[in-house]
């Protein structure tokens, strides 16, 4: 339940709330009985390779949080101190603290008035020598328009980052949000379409920079070698239970995708037609995942 519900007289009407009716109350008590509660257990490494398959990704890493997940990739896509990141300004603090961890500046763009997401077309005239990357990020679970980003970072050589907090299961172009820039980044708040309390998940294609992730996760640690540490890193690791929440949530994680977007259907059947509305547009080749139903009232 969202510490920020509303009340309505001695009734809590709350954001979101998590359905834990899988496989996690058993694979916790299997931490417990184990006592592999810490963050080695092989409940991370299944967590990472079912979460890698649901998005159509090659690789994840499983982290403590949304934000270090962000952290972590921005690092990855080798963000530097003195860098610049684009960075929609609808959206949540998370992003351009990440980019302030890095030393980096957040270049602000505005959204687009429908879609809510950043605008492709105001794009350009942000890039300048010291842009790195652009962060796409997909508010209340409606994909970014990633043709449009991935044209404009294409031609200047800039890595597109995806904040893919709110987005689990959602779509573009056929493929799963996780899959579409370099580097993602995920949430598993307690409110979040697949949770795991809290907790965070960077996926790429990129072997190379899923290592360089990994490696900053765990202290910056070689894998091969241990108690060894080849760089400053971060102790940024999931615990072995909160994984095994994980996976109990990921294992039916196609079937809670598709009970958000009925739930957003109710909305829409039951809302249409009052006057004063305004919804989130959708861009073409884009499948919304519904984390909210929002919309605009007009004046």
């Amino acid at each position: 339940m969202d510490e920020n519900s509303p009340l309505l007289g001695d009734r809590v009407i709350p954001v979101a709330a998590p359905v834990l009716g899988g496989n996690e109350r058993a694979y916790v008590l299997d931490c417990l009985d184990t006592t592999w509660i810490s963050s080695r257990g092989e409940y991370v490494d299944r967590f990472e390779r079912a979460f890698a398959d649901f998005c159509g990704a090659a690789h994840a890493v499983a982290c403590c949080n949304g934000t270090a997940a962000l952290h972590l990739a921005l690092l990855g896509a080798g963000v530097d101190p003195g860098d610049e990141v684009i960075v929609p300004t609808l959206t949540f603090v998370s992003c351009a603290n990440a980019v302030t961890y890095c030393g980096a500046l957040p270049r602000f763009v505005d959204s687009e008035p429908m879609s809510w997401n950043l605008d492709p077309r105001l794009l350009e005239e942000l890039v300048t020598p010291r842009t790195k990357a652009i962060m796409a990020v997909h508010l209340y679970g409606n994909p970014a328009d990633m043709a449009g980003i991935e044209e404009v970072a294409g031609r200047h050589g800039l890595a597109v980052i995806e904040d893919a907090a709110e987005a689990h299961g959602a779509s573009f172009g056929g493929r799963r949000v996780g899959s579409l820039g370099l580097v993602a980044a995920f949430s598993f708040f307690g409110n979040k379409i697949i949770t795991t309390g809290e907790g965070g998940m960077v996926v790429t294609d990129d072997a190379e920079l899923a290592a360089v992730v990994r490696r900053l996760n765990s202290h910056g640690a070689e894998g091969s070698r241990r108690y060894w540490y080849s760089t400053i890193g971060f102790n940024y690791r999931m615990t072995n239970v909160a994984a095994a929440i994980g996976l109990g949530q990921v294992e039916s994680g196609e079937a809670r995708c598709g009970r958000y977007r009925e739930v957003a259907r109710w909305y829409a059947e039951e809302l249409s037609g009052e006057p004063g509305l305004e919804w989130q547009h959708v861009v073409p080749g884009a499948e919304h995942a519904h984390w909210m139903v929002s919309v605009v009232l007009a004046e």
